[in-house]
């Protein structure tokens, strides 16, 4: 079995090639570093990720104690001087904790692959890490530590209009003093609101505002935030490519199952500068806010 570090001369899917031609169901490549991070498939179809959207930290153990703010009752904000003109002026401050939690993809080796290790090495590294990247937009998105779950991130519901929904959340934002960094939105709502209505993107990407599209969030809906100065990014800076049983439910047919595991989370220290968009006739999404 193959427990040693990879140096990143090698592409993921080539170390794992590599020791699956040495090992074969007893294959597994530990790496220093986190793989997503390293290397990215869709690097020639330019395509925004959660984790692109992040500045990262290095997390030194599974548990992170970072200073955070939040929004006060009401009734406190008045008593501060000029919370009506700086509304981050009544802000409280305080720590919390975050912890690091791992990420899983899989997919399951062609019999066709099993002795073409050139062939592997490029599956591997063009659909078990695409599926990887997409876990991991799911994890930092909608998972069970995931912004979305955050109870500081305030709902922003909207009637009618989509654009002026986002709109209205970047105002909000600017009007704490921070700036509409990005946003991560269903890519319905890119293709059906965005796309093709007049300047729209063009002005977004001159205000330096990102713009993530995931299935991660649902259509009609988006999280818009600070992103470079709210949250950060908790990077494990390890993972691990084994063959392994697949938890039941993955595939529908028996075959050899390959796992790739990252270690993250997200540590938010302003939950203030992001909104949940949502039309106000829905619920908030998937047990978030």
């Amino acid at each position: 079995m193959s427990t040693t570090a990879v140096a990143t001369a090698l592409s993921p899917g080539e170390a794992f090639a590599r020791a699956y031609a040495a090992d074969g169901e007893k294959a597994e490549v530990h790496f220093d570093f986190t793989i997503t991070d390293a290397f990215q498939p869709t690097k020639d179809r330019p395509r925004v990720t959660v984790r692109n959207l992040l500045k990262k930290r290095a997390a030194d153990g599974d548990e992170v104690r970072f200073w955070s703010e939040s929004r006060p009752p009401a009734e406190e904000a008045q008593t501060v001087t000029e919370s009506g003109l700086r509304r981050e002026a009544a802000f409280r401050f305080g720590m919390s904790t975050a912890r690091v939690h791992p990420i899983q993809a899989w997919v399951q080796i062609p019999a066709e692959l099993a002795d073409d290790l050139d062939a592997l090495a490029v599956f591997v590294d063009f659909r078990l890490l695409v599926r990887l990247a997409t876990a991991e937009n799911q994890a930092l998105t909608i998972g069970e530590h995931g912004l979305l779950r955050h109870p500081g991130i305030a709902a922003l519901p909207y009637h009618g209009d989509y654009v002026a929904g986002v709109m209205a959340a970047c105002n909000e934002i600017e009007q704490t003093g921070a700036t509409a960094h990005a946003m991560i939105i269903n890519p319905h709502d890119y293709y059906f609101h965005l796309v093709g209505k007049g300047s729209l993107l063009d002005d977004l990407a001159r205000n330096g505002t990102l713009i993530s599209r995931t299935r991660m969030v649902d259509p009609g809906c988006a999280l818009v935030g600070d992103f470079a100065m709210a949250a950060r990014l908790l990077d494990g800076g390890r993972s691990v490519i084994r063959i392994a049983e697949p938890p039941p439910g993955t595939f529908a047919q028996p075959g050899i199952a390959v796992c790739a595991e990252i270690y993250e989370g997200v540590a938010v220290h302003l939950p203030t500068h992001f909104f949940h968009v949502r039309p106000a006739a829905i619920p908030a999404q998937r047990g978030g806010r």
